[in-house]
């Protein structure tokens, strides 16, 4: 079903997150992390943070509903990107922590869907006209990834051996960093914005070939960098609904 503005955004993210609830599925931990970035996005065009609120609003409805759009057609046993499914595939992957959980739909979200729907919003001003709030909706993702992983290493004491994810954005954690990810999105929205549909459809099929790279080097990111993984994952709760809960719920000061 069409999503026709932010607050169904919303409305349609929570109901994911407490359904993952009630499964206790890892599903929940990166539709946690999106619902708050997306309320935060919403407060964001409600404080005039950016350029063009109504745009913004807008943009953000076609990013969403390509993730959950996506998300419905995997629990259905319908068809999404390889990248995708690739991501809803490890959720029942018990070896990875809840980092990688989160840190495989950002990637996904951020370098595929992201750069399709900036494309999509190209308007008669031209695509350049909206880099500004795409870096800042980036912005957002990269504080919220950086708040998660803070409660998380109050909770996990070996969390802590995880550089922070944000505050060194140039250097990559667990191979994905957050600048990287924004540099590559906007580049492939710069292309798509100027192709035709056909084109459009073989080059996100290339996009989508790259983003399952980025996937699979977030899942297997090594043996030094596993074994700390392996540390990591002995602390986590077991009780999925709980970490949703805690990803959903939990203020960093």
């Amino acid at each position: 079903m069409p999503i026709q503005n932010i607050a169904e955004v919303i409305t349609r993210l929570d109901a994911i997150v407490q359904q993952t609830k009630t499964e206790k599925s890892c599903f929940g931990y990166f539709a946690a992390l999106y619902k708050r970035m997306t309320i935060a996005v919403d407060e964001g065009i409600k404080h005039n943070l950016f350029e063009d609120g109504s745009r913004m609003d807008r943009l953000d409805v076609v990013f969403a509903q390509r993730y959950i759009d996506a998300y419905e057609a995997y629990k259905a046993g319908g068809q999404c990107t390889s990248s995708w499914k690739f991501v809803f595939d490890n959720c029942s992957n018990n070896d990875l922590i809840v980092v990688q959980h989160i840190l495989l739909g950002v990637n996904t979200h951020i370098n595929l869907d992201l750069a399709i729907a900036t494309a999509e919003m190209a308007d008669k001003n031209g695509i350049d006209a909206l880099q500004n709030d795409f870096n800042k909706i980036n912005d957002v993702i990269a504080t919220l990834i950086d708040d998660v992983q803070e409660c998380l290493s109050q909770v996990w004491l070996p969390m802590r051996l995880l550089d922070k994810i944000v505050s060194g954005r140039h250097v990559p954690v667990l191979n994905f960093s957050i600048d990287k990810a924004r540099t590559a999105s906007w580049s492939s929205a710069l292309i798509l914005a100027g192709l035709n549909t056909e084109q459009k459809q073989f080059y996100i099929n290339q996009i989508d070939t790259v983003v399952l790279r980025v996937c699979q080097g977030i899942a297997s990111p090594g043996l030094l960098t596993g074994m700390m993984l392996k540390a990591i994952r002995a602390t986590e709760y077991d009780d999925a609904a709980r970490t949703i809960n805690l990803i959903d719920t939990t203020i960093v000061d």
